[in-house]
């Protein structure tokens, strides 16, 4: 019973998506009319801005049929477009009538507005007939008498026993409706990815391109760590080291003379010596922890969470295994800098972090009950982070409605491997 609901409801929803599309049909014909008159109007210059219009509307279109597209095949429908620069409006219409997605778009418009509508409609019409068949008995009296003997579909109806026989062919009409509708659905859906989908050269092309614009962002954020790792050397340890040396020197020439003297420098000698050690230890820290190389990425991120100004609740749930070092100082830097700008920015009274491995991919979540409202686009932290997750292929979304809470979310799919021996549950 509930698998028969389920395919009610399956088709409920594929009728609805049908009809909605076959409305829309004219729209696809008047978009592709108002591209031809844009194009024969660019040359005066009113058309480049009416086709740059006309050009944003049928990406919305398309856009519009992607999803349901992808409601009915099961699968997400990329966006093939290039991605978009600045410049002026010639600029921009050179750029998208250089893109193949934009005239497969408009050429998608003419076949959906036919083959389309052919395939939508031959589901209705099978609904629609098997129903008036099953009517037909209670309005056929009402039918002119001179136009009998009438022929419905097979049957020949000439007195009320023969009208009584054609809902036998409406059952079998909303059988063939029940059984071509998901195949007639499906093939109208594998028509309309055929064109709107990206195309396998489309996503190699892409691809270079993420794959360049992340190792220049890659390269940019190596340069940039080790400036600041040969600044945190010169101003903290090597001035610290230079003091030192000075010390040592006067204590030196102090000890035969004024061994009270050389005594006190000697001692601050060894306060230099402790403060050196301890700002190495924070540059090394920074460039990889040894609690992360020690314990792994959960007993990182609790060492993490305890130094941190907020109460922060840590969950993980990881396999017996440990993850790539890479991902792993990925990762821990992700969640120092996600914690930072809680502490800074949320006015939060308490922070939460959970880490999942499942299928493949390591997910990351860090929240607080902060005022929220945070910018997914802006922010130097948020882009420190995507540039980490960027090599990996990692993902980042974020969740902040005004009022909170606030909830980053990050993704990198990576696979375990050696055994893990930290816990995998707690609170700091």
């Amino acid at each position: 019973m509930a698998a028969t609901a389920r395919g009610e409801a399956g088709r409920a929803r594929l009728l609805g998506s049908a009809l909605l599309a076959t409305l829309l049909a004219p729209l696809a014909l008047a978009l592709l009319a108002l591209a031809l008159v844009a194009a024969v109007a660019v040359p005066v210059g009113v058309g480049v801005p009416l086709a740059l219009g006309v050009l944003a509307a049928v990406r919305g279109f398309t856009g519009l049929h992607r999803r349901r597209v992808a409601r009915i095949l099961g699968t997400a429908v990329e966006r093939p477009y290039r991605p978009a620069a600045g410049g002026g409006l010639v600029a921009r219409l050179r750029r998208a009538a250089g893109d193949p997605a934009t005239w497969r778009d408009l050429a998608w418009l003419p076949l959906d507005a036919t083959v389309g509508v052919v395939l939508r409609l031959a589901s209705l019409a099978l609904l629609l007939g098997g129903l008036g068949c099953l009517a037909f008995p209670l309005f056929w009296p009402a039918l002119p008498a001179s136009a009998q003997p009438y022929w419905v579909g097979l049957v020949p109806v000439g007195d009320q026993a023969g009208a009584n026989l054609v809902p036998l062919q409406g059952v079998v009409v909303l059988l063939l409706w029940w059984g071509l509708t998901p195949w007639l659905m499906r093939m109208d859906a594998l028509l309309t990815r055929a064109l709107l989908a990206p195309t396998e050269r489309s996503r190699l092309t892409s691809r270079v391109r993420e794959l360049a614009q992340t190792r220049a962002e890659t390269v940019d954020t190596q340069a940039a760590e080790l400036r600041r790792i040969e600044r945190d050397l010169h101003d903290g340890v090597q001035a610290r080291l230079v003091a030192l040396g000075m010390s040592l020197g006067m204590a030196e020439e102090a000890v035969a003379r004024d061994p009270e003297a050389a005594r006190s420098l000697l001692a601050e000698a060894q306060r230099s010596t402790g403060q050196a050690l301890a700002e190495l230890r924070q540059v090394v820290r920074g460039i990889h922890p040894p609690v992360l190389a020690d314990r792994g990425i959960d007993g990182a991120v609790r060492a993490l969470a305890l130094r941190g100004p907020l109460p922060t609740e840590v969950e993980i749930d990881l396999p017996d295994g440990r993850l790539p070092p890479p991902v792993e100082s990925a990762a821990y830097f992700a969640v120092a800098e996600a914690l930072t700008n809680v502490a800074k920015h949320s006015q939060a009274t308490r922070a939460w972090v959970r880490l999942r491995h499942a299928h493949g991919r390591l997910r990351v979540e860090v929240g607080d009950d902060g005022k929220g409202g945070a910018d997914p686009g802006g922010g130097s932290g948020l882009r420190g982070i995507r540039r980490r997750l960027a090599p990996f292929d990692g993902t980042l979304e974020l969740a902040s409605p005004p009022g909170g809470p606030t909830i980053l979310t990050m993704e990198l799919p990576c696979e375990s491997s050696s055994p893990r021996t930290s816990p995998s549950s707690g609170t700091a």
